[in-house]
């Protein structure tokens, strides 16, 4: 199991706007994934707003659009907790898709200054996914792991942005 030796990552984030962001394909992994981030987030304080898109490709522009300040047009939110399921198949195609969503949920992150929790499944099989989703049964929750990264990553940017001389 992965998840063996994960830090405790559970914040007070009250105050806090939280954007989820989930595909829509494999309906009852994404279910788990985005039940296990609702449940961290609302555990933490913060508030929560659940966006969905088409696919895990999609997820990229849909952070930036919530991290982008609202004045500017944007969501405005404090942190993005992407989620979605890649499963390989046949083709490179799944290896198109898992770099274009990382590169980008990377470069989303890196370009707002604001936290993107990363719970993109990229699996080899449905079972995999499964196992990660965080459904009964399961050994995994990485909608939960996502949400709890984000918001830890939020509360630690801003203390160290406090710390400013």
């Amino acid at each position: 199991m992965s998840g063996a030796g994960a830090p405790n990552l559970t914040v007070d984030a009250s105050g806090l706007r939280i954007a989820i962001i989930a595909g829509s394909w494999h309906d009852e992994i994404m279910s788990s994934l985005i039940e296990g981030a609702q449940t961290t987030v609302a555990a933490s304080g913060a508030e929560h707003s659940l966006f969905r898109v088409a696919g895990a490709f999609e997820l990229p522009l849909a952070a930036q659009a919530a991290l982008t300040p609202a004045e500017q047009g944007g969501g405005g939110f404090d942190a993005a907790i992407c989620l979605g399921v890649i499963i390989r198949g046949g083709t490179p195609h799944f290896d198109y898709v898992c770099n274009a969503v990382t590169d980008g949920l990377t470069r989303v992150q890196l370009d707002a200054g604001l936290p993107v929790g990363f719970g993109v499944l990229t699996t080899d099989d449905e079972q995999q996914a499964l196992d990660r989703s965080g459904r009964p049964g399961s050994s995994e929750s990485k909608g939960q792991e996502a949400a709890e990264a984000a918001l830890h990553l939020a509360i630690a940017t801003r203390t160290i942005a406090a710390t400013a001389l």
